[in-house]
């Protein structure tokens, strides 16, 4: 049965971040009410802390679970432990405190680097646990796993009303383009536009170039977990993406395009290129709840790039 969200108390952990603001709205667009969505801030509620937890799960209907702490393949190398630990302390203490007082559904939002570093193409969820993640991800991707564990141990045990998402690498308007801890696009959109302005014959890229990865346009995204949450009520995780890959030396050479940059790229061969392939199949989210990506990677490609530069004026 398809959850009515009117009535609905709902606690969106993550909801300031880059896709919560667009599942927020969502949730309003999908019949919510503002005033009952409730979005706690990690300067005042630490998800890691038990009692924290427990607190603001009291009276809540439904948990949407994306709150992470998380960056691009440099900040997971540098943070493994405070990667690991935040992500797995934050799902292990939410989930717990939501069964334990009473919220009807609990949405866990996971991630593609919990999938084995070698798996076949596209990603199926039945190969999850084929194998360890590739290591520059894998405390992220082995802390999402856990989430996973515990939605489908609680629902065995106790019948709690867990699900779990995995989505792939997301992008769009409002995207993190701190050079610390962003991911590949806003990197790539922010590098180009500094070398633009220092007058630059060149950006640096990290890796060969050679790897590839699905990208999914974060207002997808966010369509797909309302779907879920409205719709999806089973113990299997399900994938969340666009259907469509390209190679980083591409997506480099297209962002280059798309913001009229002449120069050269320099691949910085010192640097990781991460998993050698990321692509998923998306079949079970439409075939359980509907789900298809609508936008295409050059449009949304060029939303993104618009709302950068208009930050920049």
């Amino acid at each position: 049965m398809k959850i009515d969200l009117t009535d609905k108390k709902i606690l969106l952990t993550g909801g300031g971040g880059f896709l919560g603001q667009y599942v927020f709205q969502k949730l309003i667009d999908r019949g919510a009410k503002k005033e009952n969505i409730i979005v706690p801030r990690s300067s005042d509620s630490d998800l890691r802390e038990q009692s924290v937890c427990r607190e603001i799960t009291r009276g809540i209907d439904i948990v949407v679970h994306l709150a992470a702490t998380v960056g691009g393949i440099g900040y997971n190398k540098e943070n493994p432990a405070i990667v690991f630990y935040d992500n797995a302390a934050m799902a292990l203490n939410l989930m717990d405190a939501a069964y334990k007082n009473g919220v009807k559904k609990f949405v866990g939002v996971g991630s593609v680097c919990a999938y084995p570093k070698f798996t076949p193409q596209p990603f199926k969820e039945e190969s999850l646990w084929d194998g360890y993640p590739e290591e520059s991800n894998a405390p992220y991707g082995i802390a999402k796993r856990l989430m996973l564990v515990q939605s489908q141990t609680y629902r065995e045990q106790f019948g709690f009303n867990a699900i779990h998402l995995i989505p792939i690498n997301l992008y769009g308007p409002r995207d993190n383009f701190d050079p610390a801890s962003s991911h590949a696009i806003p990197a790539l959109i922010r590098k180009v536009k500094e070398a633009q302005e220092a007058g630059l014959d060149h950006i640096e890229v990290w890796g060969t170039g050679k790897a590839t990865r699905e990208f999914v346009y974060v207002e997808d995204a966010a369509e797909a977990i309302i779907a879920a949450t409205i719709g999806y009520d089973k113990s299997e995780p399900v994938n969340v993406g666009s259907g469509r890959e390209i190679s980083i030396k591409d997506l480099a050479e297209t962002i280059c395009r798309s913001m009229d940059f002449k120069g050269k790229l320099v691949w910085d061969n010192t640097k990781p290129d991460g998993q050698a392939s990321r692509q998923l199949d998306t079949s079970r989210a439409q075939k359980e709840f509907g789900f298809k990506a609508k936008w295409s990677f050059e449009d949304g490609l060029k939303e993104t790039i618009k709302w950068y530069l208009s930050q920049k004026k």
